[in-house]
């Protein structure tokens, strides 16, 4: 076993991942001993993964598609918000090699908005998402949290809508993913948690000609960095905040975890994450 500490991302596939990139870079400005990798990790394998990581000197991980619901079995500890959210994408292991499951995709998606968008006031009004899937899910918790009065939920399949607002209550409102354009004149921020846009799928189709220039806008998929959702949003006036800064802040908590030091999310980090 050695002792320099070692934490990694899981995934299948985990080839796409950018969290090695971002943690090898916040070792290397810190001038920290350790490793951070990607390992692509079989259902039928998780649990043994879970099991032999530890004693090969893993302190923890990263968590993402698609074993982010499944590692809760395997979890010692979880947390309020994990258990919340139904699914876990940070796991610390203890020195007695417990695993603590922790989901930080909610304050990632905060910390992002607040820098992207600083004069954002949650209590100011309603926000409404695009999308209910398990990073809708996150979200809906941040944003209860931080004070939203009511979130708005459209979703392709009203199904999926509806059995969020069954979990989360009262403050839900459900529109139809047709009518969602009707909507959008009450938000006063939006979210796109859906796959649309994003390089290689469909395109986000939803007319955004109700977006007033005062609401900030934000989407969580990355690549391409300006989406035709975002691009949108800013031809009306909007602040439009992509969806890079929500991986590097969600990685924050861990690397500090694991690492014992808290890393900055600023334009260095982005810059040396895009190259």
């Amino acid at each position: 076993m050695t002792n320099t500490p070692r934490a990694c991302v899981i995934g299948n596939p985990i080839s796409h991942s950018l969290s090695p990139k971002l943690h090898s870079y916040w070792l290397d400005r810190y001038g920290i001993e350790g490793a951070y990798t990607a390992l692509e990790v079989s259902e039928q394998d998780l649990g043994k993964t879970l099991r032999e990581l530890p004693n090969q000197g893993f302190v923890g991980m990263n968590v993402t598609l698609p074993h982010k619901i499944a590692v809760l079995e395997f979890a010692d500890k979880i947390t309020d918000r994990a258990t919340l959210i139904g699914a876990a994408n940070t796991l610390t292991f203890t020195e007695d090699g417990r695993i603590f499951a922790d989901n930080t995709d909610g304050y990632g998606f905060i910390s992002n908005l607040r820098q992207g968008a600083p004069d954002w006031d949650p209590k100011s009004g309603s926000a409404m998402i695009f999308g209910a899937g398990g990073a809708a899910r996150a979200i809906i918790v941040a944003l209860a949290d931080a004070g939203v009065p009511e979130i708005i939920i459209s979703n392709r399949t009203r199904a999926k809508a509806e059995a969020l607002r069954a979990d989360f209550g009262a403050r839900i409102r459900v529109v139809d993913w047709v009518r969602a354009d009707t909507a959008l004149a009450d938000a006063h921020l939006l979210v796109n948690t859906t796959s649309l846009g994003m390089k290689g799928a469909a395109d986000f189709k939803v007319s955004l000609d109700a977006l007033r220039p005062e609401t900030v806008v934000t989407d969580i998929v990355y690549n391409p960095l300006r989406t035709p959702f975002l691009k949108a949003a800013e031809a009306v006036g909007c602040t439009a905040v992509d969806g890079l800064g929500m991986l590097l802040h969600q990685g924050v908590p861990g690397f500090e975890r694991w690492f014992g030091r808290r890393p900055e999310v600023d334009e260095a980090t982005r810059r040396a994450v895009l190259a």
